[in-house]
């Protein structure tokens, strides 16, 4: 997520200067406490095992090479996540380009009156806050992979990374505006998807 003012305590000054220094059983240490939870952002963006595990080798990897770049401004946390999302993302690009797959058959249906034509009411619970949820989880893991690529990974970054319009659009080379039509989309077919289940039905 991104960084808050609180975020630049708490790191070990001794696990800081490590770092800086290239310090090798640093590093190891460092693989041990984030490596679990970079892959799982690698594999979120990525949808492929073998994938993930090798951007976080390379996420890894490029921390070393920038470690001297790191001035505690943010926690090591924060910023092995940047690098690591940034690695995720230079995969994607790199994949040999492929049609968009449509998200229009995601998207909320209406009647020629202009009401929904589901027969439940919308679901708004936020994203990260179902995924919070040890009961929803997996569900709503199983919605947001069914979205087209490019729209899953605003989504994710947006929604449950926590950066901002700007970040987002910088890391996707997009523009701002794109951002925020992709999120408003991918939004809505998420919603489409997992409203059958969550939503309270009509009253």
């Amino acid at each position: 997520m991104a960084a808050t003012g609180n975020e630049t305590l708490g790191d070990d000054p001794a696990l800081v200067a490590g770092l800086r220094a290239g310090d090798g059983q640093t590093f190891d240490t460092l693989i041990r406490q984030h490596g679990g939870r970079l892959l799982s952002v690698a594999r979120r963006i990525l949808g492929n095992d073998d994938e993930a595990r090798e951007a976080v080798h390379e996420a890894f990897v490029a921390a070393y090479r920038a470690r001297q770049q790191f001035h505690a401004d943010a926690r090591i946390s924060t910023w092995l996540h940047r690098i690591a999302v940034n690695a995720a993302l230079m995969r994607l690009r790199s994949r040999k380009r492929r049609a968009e797959e449509s998200i229009d058959g995601l998207l909320p249906a209406f009647r020629a009156d202009g009401h929904h034509a589901e027969q439940f009411a919308s679901w708004e619970e936020p994203v990260d806050v179902a995924l919070g949820r040890r009961e929803t989880a997996a569900f709503v893991r199983e919605a947001i992979d069914r979205l087209p690529e490019s729209y899953r990974v605003v989504l994710l970054l947006r929604d449950i990374d926590g950066l901002s319009t700007e970040e987002a659009a910088k890391m996707l080379e997009i523009t701002p505006n794109a951002v925020k039509i992709r999120l408003h989309r991918a939004r809505m077919a998420l919603r489409t998807l997992l409203a059958p289940r969550f939503a309270r039905g009509p009253q």
